[in-house]
C-alpha cells in the first residue's frame, strides 16, 4: 500500500501518472482515528492500493478532486455533517459523480441503507468488516470504475476521430464540388445541377462538355459505398472522361466509353468498388441523343409542345454495373430531341428516400413529377429538391443528392 498524506507536494505528479492506470486509490472520510488506522493496516499489504484519508468532511470534496479516487469509503456518523448529505454532495459534483461509494455504518439499519442507496451509494458495509471482505469490495468497485474510465476514454478518442473524419469528409465534399462544371447557357443547350453530399459523402460525380462544335457529352456516375475512397474513385473516372484518357475509345459512342471504363476500373484493383453510370452524347445538328447506361437509373427526357402536352421518356439501356466483371458489354440507344426538351440525369439518392412508411418515392412517380411540376425552368430543380427533402422528413440525405438538368434549345 502507498500512503499519501493530505497536502503531499508530490500528489499532483502521482495522480497524473496514475490517472489512467489500474492503480486503486482509496479515499476514506471518517472522523475517528481508530477507523482510519484500522483501514490503513488492512490495506498495508497490497502494494497496488493507494490510501488517502481525511477526518474533516469539509475537505472531502476538494481532496477527492485532487486524489481522483477509484473508490470512496464514507462514514455516515460524523459530528460536523450528516454522512448522507456528504453522499449527496459527492453525487452532485461532476468530478466525483461516478466514483463508487462504499458507505460505512455502525449498524445494519434498513431505512438508512435504503436512503444511502437512493442518494447514490454503491455499497453498504457495517464497520468494520473482515479484511478479506473489505479488500474484495474495494477491488471489485475500483476495477469496475477503472473499466468505466477506459470506456469513457475510448469513447472520447472515438468522438475525436469522428470529428476528424467529419472534417475530412467536408473537405472532400468541397473538393468534389470544385470539380463539378459551371452552369452552361450557350444558346444551344443549357445545363444546371444540384449536388448535396450525404453526411458520409457518397461517390457521385457528373459533368458535361462539348466534344467538338456539334457534340455535347453528358454523364453521371455513382460509386458504391461512401467516404473519401468512393469520392476519389469518382473523381478519377471524371478526370478520365474530361481528358479522354482511354486508349482506342470513341468518346462519341456511349457503349464504347462504358466498356472502356469497365476494363480500366475493375473493382479488384479499386478496393472492390464499382460504379453505375449514365453517359450520353447529343448531336446539335441532327438533334439526336445517343446514350448508354450501366446499372444506373434511367435518365428522364421530357418532350412535348407545351406544359399540357408533356411526354416522359425513360432513357436506359441494358448493362451491368461498371467495373464489376471483365468483358462486360454495353449497348447504345438513341432518341430524337425536340426544341426545349428537358433531360434529367440523376443518382438514386434523389428518390430512394425513406419517409414515415418506408420508401415512398418510386422512380415512375419522380418522372411524372418532373413532367407535371417542372415546367418552370428557373425552379424545376428546386421543386425536385423540396420534394426529396419533404420525403426524407428534413433529415440529412442518406446518399448523395445529384441532379443534372439539360435543356435543349431551338
Amino acid at each position: 500500500m502507498t500512503e499519501v498524506a493530505v497536502g503531499d507536494a508530490a500528489l499532483s505528479q502521482v495522480l497524473e501518472t496514475n490517472q489512467r492506470t489500474s492503480t486503486i486509490r482509496v479515499l476514506l472520510v471518517d472522523d475517528q482515528k481508530v477507523i482510519i488506522e484500522s483501514v490503513r493496516q488492512m490495506l498495508s499489504g497490497d502494494s497496488d492500493i493507494e490510501f488517502h484519508y481525511t477526518q474533516d468532511p469539509s475537505e472531502a470534496l476538494q481532496l477527492a478532486e485532487e486524489v481522483q479516487p477509484t473508490v470512496i469509503l464514507q462514514d455516515l456518523m460524523m459530528p460536523e455533517i450528516d454522512g448522507l448529505v456528504l453522499v449527496k454532495y459527492f453525487r452532485a459534483n461532476a468530478k466525483t459523480r461516478q466514483v463508487p461509494m462504499i458507505v460505512l455504518s455502525a449498524e445494519e439499519e434498513p431505512k438508512i441503507k435504503a436512503k444511502a442507496f437512493e442518494l447514490g451509494a454503491n455499497d453498504y458495509v457495517v464497520k468494520l468488516p473482515d479484511k478479506v471482505e473489505l479488500i474484495a469490495r474495494i477491488r471489485y468497485h475500483s476495477q469496475s470504475y477503472n473499466r468505466l474510465l477506459e470506456r469513457n476514454e475510448a469513447y472520447s478518442r472515438l468522438e475525436q476521430s469522428q470529428e476528424v473524419l467529419k472534417n475530412e469528409l467536408a473537405d472532400a465534399a468541397e473538393y468534389v464540388r470544385t470539380l463539378l462544371p459551371e452552369p452552361l447557357h450557350d444558346g444551344r443547350v443549357s445545363a444546371i445541377w444540384r449536388f448535396i453530399p450525404s453526411a458520409m459523402l457518397g461517390g457521385d460525380s457528373f459533368g458535361y462538355h462539348w466534344l467538338d462544335d456539334d457534340h455535347f457529352a453528358i454523364y453521371l456516375l455513382d460509386v458504391c459505398g461512401h467516404g473519401v475512397g468512393a469520392a476519389l474513385l469518382s473523381i478519377s473516372v471524371t478526370n478520365v472522361l474530361l481528358t479522354q484518357a482511354l486508349a482506342n475509345t470513341d468518346f462519341y459512342q456511349p457503349h464504347e466509353v462504358l466498356g472502356a471504363l469497365n476494363e480500366a476500373f475493375q473493382m479488384e484493383q479499386h478496393r472492390n468498388m464499382f460504379f453505375t453510370m449514365w453517359y450520353g452524347v447529343y448531336n446539335a445538328k441532327t438533334r439526336r441523343l445517343l446514350y448508354a447506361s450501366g446499372g444506373h437509373p434511367p435518365a428522364v427526357l421530357i418532350s412535348g409542345s407545351g406544359p399540357h402536352d408533356q411526354q416522359v421518356h425513360m432513357l436506359k439501356t441494358p448493362g451491368l454495373v461498371v467495373g464489376g466483371m471483365p468483358g462486360t458489354s454495353f449497348t447504345s440507344d438513341e432518341v430524337e430531341v425536340g426544341a426545349f426538351n428537358k433531360l434529367f440525369v440523376f443518382s438514386d439518392g434523389v428518390y430512394e428516400l425513406s419517409g414515415v412508411e418506408g420508401i415512398v418515392v418510386e422512380l415512375d412517380d419522380l418522372a411524372d413529377f418532373m413532367a407535371k411540376e417542372c415546367s418552370d425552368q428557373n425552379e424545376d430543380l428546386e421543386r425536385i429538391l423540396t420534394l426529396a427533402r419533404d420525403t426524407n422528413l428534413g433529415r440529412p440525405f442518406p446518399d448523395d443528392f445529384s441532379l443534372l438538368r439539360v435543356q435543349f434549345e431551338q
